[in-house]
């Protein structure tokens, strides 16, 4: 059984603050304290009184800690944005996706969750959980029992109630912090702002008349651009009673920042107060194109939709940021709750949640055929970005039963993120939904098909043949029974994989070679159309036609170069590489395995990543570096564990890596060999990336790889130390995707 070691370089994905966090310095010292002492912290308050932003700063200053001493969270500080998650089911994914972990296999995500945390040593922060707190509180039960090294810093309105449980309830800033707070806001907002003699006292009276309330001082500093500090304070005081109508029995904090929501509120525009109250059908991150065509009607025209949205920002209901997938703007979660309720007593609710689906069905349509362009890693960005809002459409499209073919539609469409960027399990759960309800037949029967197509898709990748073959059996009938010849083409090339990753070689020529004869007929070119080219190749390989799998793969790469497709292209530098290094010619292998590594990588596509490291681990072995390609073979295990069974069970894929493993340990005997791949597996995802991609230092002249025999595909030969009666290898690659 290997070991783990414990130190290692500390990481994370704790966003850079934006704002400076005013005070709070006997608070930060505090929560430090208590997560010393405790495995579980809770910081509880009311909303908007700052729980997040002290959280988030107590675990900046964690992981500084665990930088400059490797022993507590030496595996890092990881925040995990609960706020957007309404689907219990969604809870595990959230988190799972927050640590950066990417699995293909069937197993929970529970189970994965639990261990990869088993033998870590790091803190969690969970940021809104208030909606799953029972949920949340479960699962964290859990996981804190079987991670000993795990610590949890959760923020939100009550604590979890579980044993051990260290609850600090932060209330609202001192007058002095409270006043720094508000005139820094009121700085920013206007620079020419500044606390005077004579609009001090009118300062400190609203800071009281806002109990302190961080958000609310904030939406108050936003009003001080137009009006002076005493009217300000005159028309909330006008409005204290109308206000907190409804609310006598909540808590005076709570009154307050209900006074300056609906204060700010009244205060807007019409159309201010009426995008308001449609934007809250967005979750998380949103830009100006979603806005304009899911906000915009008669009474809100597209053309004034951003000088309203700009109004909006300067009165901070809401923040802009810049992301990988360009501006995007966020509305607080308490900001989104008042204007759903007032959306919902517009009576418009339901209309504008079905806005926000179609927005989001043409946004997956788009982005379906812009993966097939150079603009491939934008569209994975997008996507990544506009996860939270993709899963409010597909609930929408559960709420209707008329309308299941939609959400099989979305589902499918998706297929490029489910299987190109990590994805597989949530993709998996989507699938499995949205095929439960409606018939068969009927005359959306083209989304359920497509829907059955990457569900076996994806159902092959995780390992589960038994699913896969059941969907894609019922999407070749139902094609053939609709007289639909392009789902039948996606059904007959998704049996191929599955009988590529058996080993049943004949039969995956047989069915993948049918599927490119029905997409050409059928006028289909895309990514799909290419990676079957690609299993085509492979399948040529194990049968011992290298030059046909050859040429096959040198067609994709160049249509790949063409078209700016970067995905399929690297499964087909993948088939390449293996054929240069048994050429002898390592470094063209080496350079095509660094292209293939690079944008694996770049896409989460775990699969091409683990099978290109190790094969980059046997190049680095021929070159003679045999205590580095012991390295990158170790750091290949933690990887498989992500994909589940390694090489799919297929003994056609496992010959590079026993050669690899012969060839380093027979040069550096047991002992060392096992300590250099001890010391791969210690390594993160990135750091075993940033290593693959470090060529080492030339050597002495290669040796060659053996020479295949007669009817073997390239490196099938037993070589020195190697085993005898080796299946072949041509390319040691099974399944299209990650």
């Amino acid at each position: 059984m290997r070991q783990r070691p414990v130190r290692r370089r500390t990481c994370g994905n704790l966003p850079s603050e934006l704002s400076r966090l005013v005070g709070r310095g006997a608070e930060l010292a505090e929560v430090g304290r208590l997560l010393e002492a405790s495995r579980l912290v809770t910081v509880t308050g009311v909303g908007g009184v700052g729980k997040s932003r002290l959280a988030l700063a107590a675990a900046r200053e964690a992981a500084e800690a665990a930088g400059a001493a490797q022993e507590r969270h030496c595996d890092g500080v990881w925040l995990a944005e609960l706020s957007c998650v309404r689907d219990p089911a969604l809870l595990e994914l959230t988190l799972a996706e927050s640590l950066g972990l990417t699995d293909h296999t069937t197993r929970p995500p529970r189970t994965v969750l639990a261990e990869h945390l088993a033998e870590r040593r790091l803190l969690l922060v969970l940021d809104g959980f208030e909606q799953l707190v029972d949920e949340t509180a479960e699962l964290v039960r859990e996981l804190l029992r079987r991670s000993p090294g795990l610590r949890v810093l959760a923020a939100g309105r009550r604590p979890l109630d579980l044993d051990g449980e260290q609850a600090f309830p932060l209330a609202p800033p001192g007058p002095e912090e409270a006043l720094e707070l508000l005139a820094e806001r009121a700085a920013a907002a206007d620079p020419g702002f500044a606390v005077t003699a004579a609009n001090r006292a009118a300062l400190v009276e609203l800071c009281t008349r806002l109990d302190g309330i961080p958000l609310a001082l904030e939406l108050a500093a936003g009003r001080l651009r137009a009006l002076s500090p005493e009217q300000v304070l005159t028309r909330l005081e006008d409005r204290f009673a109308l206000l907190t109508g409804g609310t006598r029995g909540a808590l005076p904090r709570h009154r307050a920042l209900r006074t300056a929501i609906g204060w700010s509120h009244e205060l807007c525009t019409a159309q201010e107060r009426l995008l308001w109250a449609r934007l809250s059908v967005f979750a998380g991150h949103f830009d100006l194109d979603a806005v304009e065509y899911v906000c915009a009607g008669a009474d809100l025209p597209v053309e004034s939709v951003l000088d309203v949205l700009g109004e909006l920002l300067a009165q901070s209901l809401l923040a802009r940021e810049e992301t990988a997938a360009g501006v995007r703007y966020r509305m607080l979660e308490t900001v989104r709750v008042y204007g759903a309720g007032w959306l919902e007593s517009l009576g418009d609710a339901g209309r504008l949640r079905r806005r926000h689906r179609d927005w989001y069905v043409g946004l997956a349509t788009w982005c379906e055929l812009d993966w097939f362009s150079p603009r491939q890693q934008e569209v994975a960005a997008l996507v990544e970005a506009e996860l939270p809002n993709l899963r409010l459409a597909l609930e929408c499209c559960l709420e209707d039963p008329d309308e299941a073919h939609l959400g099989q539609y979305l589902a499918g469409t998706l297929w490029f993120y489910w299987a190109g960027c990590g994805r597989l399990t949530e993709g998996r759960y989507w699938l499995d939904r949205m095929l439960e309800p409606g018939p068969a037949e009927s005359e959306h029967a083209g989304s359920r098909l497509k829907a059955q197509w990457v569900l076996g898709y994806v159902a092959a990748l995780q390992g589960d043949a038994v699913a896969s073959m059941s969907a894609l059996y019922e999407c070749r009938d139902g094609a053939a029974r609709t007289g639909n010849p392009v789902a039948a083409a996606y059904a007959v090339h998704r049996l191929g994989c599955l009988a590529l990753v058996s080993d049943d070689m004949a039969r995956a020529g047989e069915l993948l070679g049918s599927a490119l004869e029905r997409y050409r007929d059928a006028g289909e070119l895309n990514s799909n159309v290419l990676m079957c080219q690609v299993e085509l190749a492979m399948a040529l390989a194990f049968q011992g036609d290298p030059a046909g799998a050859l040429s096959l793969c040198r067609e994709v790469r160049d249509i790949c170069e063409e078209r700016g497709e970067r995905w399929t292209k690297a499964y087909a530098l993948y088939v390449l590489a293996y054929a240069a290094l048994d050429a002898g010619a390592t470094a063209e292998a080496r350079r095509l395995l660094t292209e293939c590594v690079t944008i694996n990588h770049t896409f989460r596509d775990l699969v091409g990543l683990v099978l290109a490291v190790e094969l980059l681990a046997l190049v680095t072995a021929v070159e003679g570096h045999p205590a580095e390609a012991a390295v990158l073979q170790g750091a290949a295990e933690p990887l498989w564990d992500g994909v589940g069974l390694q090489l799919f069970g297929s003994g056609y894929f496992n010959a590079p890596r026993l050669m690899c493993r012969e060839r380093a340990g027979e040069l550096l005997g047991a002992e060392r060999y096992e300590a250099c791949a001890q010391h791969g597996r210690s390594l993160s995802p990135e750091e075993a990336v940033e290593r693959a991609l470090r060529a080492p230092e030339p050597a002495a002249a290669p040796e060659p790889l053996p020479r295949p025999r007669a009817g073997e595909a390239p490196g099938a030969a037993g070589g020195p130390g190697g085993p005898k009666n080796r299946k072949p290898v041509g390319s040691p690659k099974g399944e299209p995707t990650g």
